[in-house]
C-alpha cells in the first residue's frame, strides 16, 4: 500500500451533490475530521456560475464534464450515446439544467414497500425541506432556511405561458408546484438558481465552509483508484493526480463514504474487488466481496426532442446570434443581468400516457430554443423544443469495468428500450407532445414541425425515428442499489454488505428511478445519511397533503 499521507475520521470520495452535503453536515461537529477527495477542480468558471452556460457545459467534454459514452445500444440502431456527467466541485449539479424536482410521492412509497423502512414519502419529505430555501416561503411541502436555494423562473416568456395554456386545452391540469400536492399537469419549474447564479451543491454546501472549518480538508485533482480494505474493513482510499503519477493514500478511521454517482461509484467498487467475483478474477482483481449486483440495475430517463420552428424572433437563436452571444456573457460578468441569468427552461409537464396509471410516466421540458444532440448542433433558426422522456423505464442496464486501469472510463450499457413497454411509452410521448403543440394557444408561435417532421406518423415510423434520435436526459441511477434482500449491494442505511466502514451515498443507491430529475433526491439522500452517520434520530415524518389519487401508496 502506498504511504499514508493523512488520517481522518471520514473520507468522502466525490464532491458531487451528495459529497458536498456530507462534507458540510459532518463537519458541523468540530471534533470530526473529514477529507473530501475530488478528481476535478473547483468549478469557478463563469460558464458554471452563469445559468445560461448550461448548454455549453453539457455539450462539451472538459474540466467540468467527464463526457462518457455508452457501449453500442442494441435497440437504438447500434448507436453509442453521449453521457455527460459533472466533474469537479458540485459534480453534476454544476452542469445540470437546474430543475428542482423530487419525483412522485408514490416513488418513495414504493421504496418503503420494498422493505426499506424509513424511506417512505413521509420519511423523506422533512429532509427535502431541511435542505431547501424556497424563495416563496415555507409551506407543507417546501422549506426555508436550508442551504439549497430554490426559485421560480422569470415570468413573461411567451412560449412557456403558451405551452401551459396549450396543455390545459389538451385536457391536462395546471400544476403550480410539481413538488406539492399534485405532480400531474403542466406548469412552471422550480430552479436551483439564486440571484442569477447557478446554486449547485457546491455553492450551497461546500464553498461557504471551505477555509472556515479547519476540520475539513478538500483534495482536488485526486482521481480515486481503489478503496483500501484490510481484514474486511475499508480503511482508506488510494488516489493519483494523473495516470502513471505517484499514488497516495488517505486513511479513514471511521468510514469511507463513496459519492461518485451512478457510473463511478460501481466503477470504484469493482476496481476495489467488490462486485461479481468471476468478472473481477478475469481482470486479475482480488475479490474482496463477491457481490453480483454491483453495477447492475442501471436505469435512466431516455428522451426525444420534438422541435418546431417559431414564427417570431424570440427564441434563444435570435437573442444570441452574431455579437449578441459574447455580449450576454460580458453583461453577466459585469452586472449579473440579462439573458445569462437563467437557464431558459422554465416550464414543463408530468403526464400519463394511459389514464389507468397511478402516476405520470412522461415528463416534458420546454426549451425556448432548437435543441439537437445535447446542444452540440448549433441552431440556424428560431424554434422551441419539447424534451419528452419516459419516467419509469422497465429496461435495466449495467456498468462494468472496461479495464483495471482506474483512469479508463467505465463500460456503460443502459440497454435503452430493451423492453417493449418502454418503446410504446416513447411512441405515445411523441404523439402527446405533438397534440399539445397543435393546440390554439401555441398557434401564434408555432411554425412547421422540424422533428420528427410531418412525414413521421405511423407506429413504425415513430419507432424508427426514436431509435435514431433518442438520447439521455441525464438521470442514471440504481447501480449500487439499497435493498432489504441479501442480494442488494447495500442495506437500508447504505452500508456495503460484506465490508465494514464503507457506504455508498449518491443516486446509485436508488432501487428504482424516481419520476423526475434526480439532483434534489440525491441531496435528500445525503441529508438523511448525515443524521445516521452522526447518530442523530431521524427527522419526524411529515404527512403533507397530496392529491387523493396519489395517497394510497404513501
Amino acid at each position: 500500500m502506498p504511504e499514508i499521507t493523512q488520517r481522518f475520521d471520514y473520507v468522502i470520495v466525490g464532491a458531487g451533490s451528495a459529497g458536498c452535503v456530507l462534507a458540510n453536515r459532518l463537519t458541523e461537529d468540530a471534533s470530526v475530521k473529514v477529507a473530501l477527495i475530488e478528481a476535478g477542480g473547483k468549478n469557478e468558471s463563469v460558464l458554471v456560475k452563469m445559468p445560461a452556460g448550461v448548454g455549453n457545459l453539457i455539450a462539451n467534454k472538459g474540466a467540468a464534464n467527464w463526457g462518457f459514452e455508452t457501449t453500442p445500444q442494441e435497440f437504438l440502431d447500434g448507436r453509442k450515446l453521449y453521457q455527460p456527467r459533472g466533474r469537479g466541485w458540485g459534480g453534476s449539479s454544476a452542469i445540470n439544467g437546474m430543475i428542482y424536482i423530487r419525483g412522485h410521492a408514490r416513488d418513495y412509497g414504493h421504496w418503503r414497500q420494498l422493505g426499506l423502512a424509513g424511506w417512505g414519502y413521509a420519511d423523506v419529505l422533512p429532509y427535502f425541506k431541511r435542505a431547501q430555501h424556497h424563495e416563496d416561503g415555507a409551506d407543507a411541502w417546501n422549506g426555508q432556511g436550508g442551504p439549497l436555494w430554490v426559485s421560480r423562473g422569470p415570468p413573461g416568456d411567451p412560449v412557456y405561458r403558451a405551452f401551459i395554456r396549450a396543455a390545459e386545452e389538451a385536457g391536462y391540469p395546471a400544476t403550480r408546484d410539481f413538488n406539492g400536492k399534485q405532480q400531474e399537469g403542466a406548469g412552471p419549474y422550480h430552479l436551483t438558481i439564486r440571484d442569477g447564479e447557478r446554486w449547485s451543491a457546491s455553492a450551497a454546501y461546500l464553498r461557504p465552509i471551505v477555509g472556515a472549518r479547519p476540520n475539513l480538508t478538500v483534495i482536488s485533482g485526486a482521481h480515486a483508484g481503489r478503496i483500501v480494505i484490510e481484514r474486511g474493513k475499508a480503511v482508506g482510499v488510494e488516489y493519483a493526480a494523473r495516470k502513471g503519477g505517484p499514488v497516495a493514500t488517505v486513511a479513514a478511521t471511521r468510514e469511507v463514504l463513496l459519492c461518485g454517482g451512478a457510473f463511478q461509484s460501481p466503477h470504484l467498487l469493482l476496481l476495489s474487488g467488490i462486485g461479481p467475483g468471476d468478472e473481477l478474477r478475469k481482470l486479475g482483481i482480488e475479490v474482496q466481496v463477491d457481490s453480483p449486483e454491483v453495477g447492475q440495475n442501471l436505469q435512466d430517463h431516455l428522451d426525444v426532442c420534438i422541435i418546431y420552428e417559431m414564427t417570431k424572433p424570440i427564441s434563444m437563436y435570435s437573442k444570441t446570434k452574431g455579437l449578441r452571444q459574447p455580449m450576454i456573457g460580458l453583461e453577466y460578468m459585469l452586472t449579473k443581468q440579462g439573458h445569462g441569468r437563467t437557464n431558459h427552461l422554465h416550464a414543463g409537464a408530468f403526464l400519463k400516457t394511459r389514464p389507468e396509471l397511478d402516476r405520470p410516466d412522461m415528463q416534458i421540458h420546454v426549451v425556448n430554443a432548437v435543441m439537437i444532440d445535447h446542444a452540440r448542433v448549433k441552431p440556424d433558426r428560431d424554434g422551441f423544443t419539447l424534451h419528452a422522456c419516459q419516467l419509469r423505464p422497465e429496461s435495466r442496464g449495467t456498468v462494468k469495468l472496461a479495464s483495471r486501469d482506474p483512469f479508463a472510463p467505465p463500460a456503460i450499457d443502459p440497454r435503452y428500450l430493451a423492453e417493449e413497454n418502454d418503446r410504446r411509452t416513447m411512441r405515445d410521448s411523441v404523439r402527446m407532445a405533438r397534440d399539445i403543440c397543435g393546440r390554439d394557444a401555441l398557434k401564434p408561435l408555432r411554425g412547421p414541425e422540424m422533428r420528427p417532421g410531418a412525414g413521421v406518423q405511423s407506429d413504425a415510423e415513430i419507432d424508427s425515428w426514436v431509435r435514431q434520435n433518442a438520447e439521455t436526459i441525464y438521470h442514471p441511477v440504481g447501480t449500487v442499489r439499497m435493498g432489504a434482500d441479501a442480494r442488494a449491494p447495500l442495506d437500508g442505511e447504505l452500508r456495503v454488505r460484506g465490508v465494514d466502514g464503507l457506504r455508498v451515498i449518491d443516486a446509485s443507491v436508488m432501487p428504482t428511478l424516481v419520476g423526475g430529475n434526480t439532483n434534489a433526491p440525491t441531496i435528500m439522500i445525503a441529508e438523511k445519511l448525515a443524521d445516521i452517520l452522526r447518530g442523530r434520530p431521524p427527522l419526524a415524518p411529515e404527512h403533507a397533503p397530496i392529491a387523493e389519487d396519489e395517497a394510497a401508496a404513501v
